[in-house]
């Protein structure tokens, strides 16, 4: 159990039956009337965002979570699988748990899964991850006046805008929360 003054940005809390994470909370008082904790929830199965008021001090129940770090194998469309490199467990993962991560998922490497009773609930990313160019167009002399991007292709089938210099079989450092392009990688 913990109380309104332990609540923090990414904080896993469980309320009125549901698992949601604090997206962000602002406590308030207003003259003659009882602190209040005002709460922006996201709820970790189905994405929806709530807005929720509290009395300040009110208790929350801890939800108990698991964290394993699974190395990511393949994917058959519809399913993700995963290896537990502890006891070579394979597990699956809907593509639907997974949501916008499954973009930044490059074979054989380890990711951190967040488990609720046994079950898969979200995937944990760093906020950058490195990925080799596939494919991209050519870059054209002259065009370089401006800050001019192009379209290329991530090992993991993202999408990506990049600088003219990067070339097929480069190594690119790209942020996890926004997709964008944040430098090249040199490769050694």
């Amino acid at each position: 159990m913990f109380s309104t003054s332990d609540l923090r940005k990414g904080k896993k809390v469980k309320l009125e039956g549901g698992l949601y994470t604090v997206i962000d909370f602002q406590h308030a008082r207003t003259a003659q009337r009882r602190a209040n904790v005002w709460m922006k929830l996201k709820n970790l199965k189905t994405g929806a965002v709530l807005e929720k008021t509290v009395s300040a001090g009110e208790t929350f129940d801890e939800p108990d979570f698991e964290e394993k770090t699974l190395q990511y194998l393949y994917n058959d469309g519809e399913n993700y699988f995963f290896m537990d490199g502890k006891n070579f467990e394979q597990l699956q993962i809907l593509a639907e748990t997974l949501e916008d991560t499954r973009r930044f998922l490059v074979e054989n490497s380890e990711y951190r899964v967040l488990f609720f009773e046994q079950n898969p609930i979200s995937l944990d990313l760093p906020t950058s991850i490195s990925l080799k160019v596939v494919s991209c167009e050519p870059a054209v002399k002259g065009d370089t006046v401006t800050n001019i991007t192009k379209a290329s292709i991530l090992e993991s089938g993202l999408e990506v805008k990049v600088p003219l210099f990067i070339k097929e079989g480069d190594v690119v450092k790209v942020d996890t929360r926004t997709g964008e392009y944040l430098e090249r990688v040199s490769q050694r």
